[in-house]
């Protein structure tokens, strides 16, 4: 497979950085970060367009392989795998860098490819450094496709996206994963597995967090650069990652505990239908979280994320969100649907209001 591809050679290039886009953009969309990410032009930034017309731009493969999800179909991301790999090869003899000082960097699901084309085993070499900007991992080939492979075949990735990830390598490659707290399209628990599953394995990782969306931000960049001037320095940069915060006011609920947190409760409930793309359900999430602040001790307020419980949602008819419910001696007693104000939701469920 050919990439289109631009390169942008730094003022002091002395290696190599690959840079690749996420969905829906171009070989241009990451260009704009490196003023802020290389201001001195230490890389020759190769920024590739990916294969698969998506929208106004580019994807790399199919969105399905965003849920990471070993049995969902992830076409082409073996593809471009190869593809980028094949393309470190060729740019670091065209321009005349070591293949293993280059750093691959990525956004979103070229974050995903980035991480595998780094951590995956191969019989090449594997780069100085990963940075993965608001993604996940790519999940870990199963031990008995493993062991179906030919000795003779170089590990890389399946069709289904799943990859083979070379652990002792691995403890060598600094990895630096950044992510929004707001994202609204890959949640932020993605990026901390992605971080814990690095550090579990060995891997010198630093991991952030922004209050942002699906973006990158200043500080975050900010900190990007700093991390790589470290890795320029042979240093391998690594910290303890943090814990979750505090889930706040507002539990998740699912499946498995809904009968007894909601069904068999002995005060009414309050269930919040939402989901992380939903920008009204986030807009109405505060008002939602001032409900349970000021009703404590009155009513239960939870929350269910449809995207991963489609089957409550099913059972409870929920075809448009937010749905705010009342449930009460377990069955769904009244619903509201949209954006709110606090007095109108109360009201709506039925609720004394409260001023």
């Amino acid at each position: 497979m050919s990439l289109v591809t631009n390169v942008i050679n730094g003022s002091g290039s002395e290696r190599l950085m690959l840079l690749v886009h996420g969905f829906g953009a171009d070989e241009s969309d990451l260009g704009g970060l490196l003023p802020y990410l290389d201001p001195e032009g230490h890389f020759a930034t190769v920024l590739p367009r990916g294969p698969v017309s998506a929208g106004p731009g580019f994807a790399w493969y199919d969105i399905a392989g965003i849920t990471g999800d070993a049995d969902a179909a992830s076409t082409g991301f073996a593809d471009s795998l190869q593809a980028l790999d094949d393309l470190l090869d060729e740019q670091a003899a065209a321009l005349g860098f070591a293949r293993e000082e280059a750093v691959v960097a990525g956004f979103s699901q070229g974050a995903a490819l980035a991480v595998a084309l780094g951590l995956r085993r191969s019989d090449r070499p594997h780069p100085k450094a990963v940075l993965a900007l608001s993604s996940y991992l790519a999940p870990q080939r199963r031990a008995a496709s493993r062991s179906s492979l030919q000795e003779t075949e170089p590990a890389t990735a399946t069709e289904d996206g799943s990859v083979d990830y070379d652990w002792d390598a691995a403890k060598d490659i600094p990895v630096l994963v950044q992510h929004g707290t707001n994202d609204p399209l890959i949640a932020v628990a993605r990026g901390r597995d992605l971080a814990r599953t690095l550090e579990a394995n060995g891997v010198p990782v630093v991991y952030g967090e922004y209050p942002m969306e699906h973006q990158v931000a200043l500080e975050s960049m900010q900190d990007a650069r700093a991390w790589l001037d470290r890795v320029r320095a042979g240093e391998k940069p690594s910290e303890p990652i943090p814990a979750d915060p505090p889930e706040g006011p507002v539990k998740s609920v699912t499946s498995a505990n809904f009968e007894q947190e909601v069904l068999r409760a002995d005060v009414p409930v309050i269930v919040d239908f939402w989901a992380p793309w939903c920008a009204p359900c986030r807009q109405v999430s505060p008002i939602v979280e001032q409900i349970a602040a000021m009703r404590e001790g009155s009513y239960k307020v939870v929350k269910i994320n449809i995207d991963e419980e489609p089957a409550l949602a099913q059972q409870f008819e929920v075809q448009s969100i937010p749905m705010i419910g009342l449930f009460r001696n377990g069955r769904l007693e009244r619903a509201s649907l949209g954006l709110k104000a606090r007095q109108q939701l109360e009201a709506e469920l039925g609720m004394l209001v409260i001023p």
